[in-house]
C-alpha cells in the first residue's frame, strides 16, 4: 500500500476518533452517575442534539450524502 494513502488512512481514523471522544466525553460525564434504567438516560437526552427537522427520516442523505427522499 502507498505510504500517501496509510497516512491520510491515518489520518482520517485520528480526526475520526478526535469527534467521537469531544461528542462522547461530555455525555460520559454529564450520565456516568445517572440512577435509573437506560430508559431514563435515554430520556433525559431527548431534544439534546441539534440536528436538522429531517434528520430522522433523511438520515441517509446527511451521513452518506445520497439523494434527499421527500421533496420540500
Amino acid at each position: 500500500m502507498d505510504i500517501q494513502i496509510v497516512d491520510m488512512k491515518n489520518k482520517l481514523l485520528k480526526a475520526l476518533q478526535e469527534r467521537l471522544l469531544a461528542f462522547y466525553s461530555p455525555c460520559t460525564q454529564r450520565y456516568s452517575n445517572a440512577t435509573g434504567d437506560v430508559w431514563d438516560v435515554l430520556d433525559s437526552l431527548t431534544g439534546s442534539v441539534e440536528a436538522p427537522a429531517d434528520w430522522s427520516v433523511e438520515h441517509d442523505h446527511y451521513l452518506y450524502g445520497t439523494p434527499k427522499r421527500r421533496k420540500k
